[in-house]
């Protein structure tokens, strides 16, 4: 996959894990969307990484979106944990 596609995978792994996860978030839409990408790509790191499953070229393997689901769902937790009162 190219960079690009990581970043349309990051943005819609963001939005289904914002789905997943409903609530306030301190970061709003751009936070959000920010962390989907990075959760895209930590969580594409982590598997091919770690779990020993190699990160293919095809842009609908499920276990990609997998990973980048997990990743984004992660950082959203931890970012919410540490950031979580900054609006009230």
């Amino acid at each position: 996959m190219t960079f690009i596609s990581w970043i349309i995978l990051g943005l819609l792994a963001g939005a289904i894990a914002k789905f997943l996860l409903p609530g306030r978030d301190p970061g709003g839409l751009v936070g959000t969307t920010v962390i989907g990408i990075a959760g895209a790509f930590i969580g594409g790191w982590i598997s091919a990484r770690w779990l020993d499953h190699p990160i293919t070229k095809d842009f609908y393997d499920g276990t990609t979106w997998a990973a980048a689901i997990g990743g984004a769902l992660v950082l959203l937790i931890g970012y919410r944990l540490l950031f979580g009162h900054s609006r009230d």
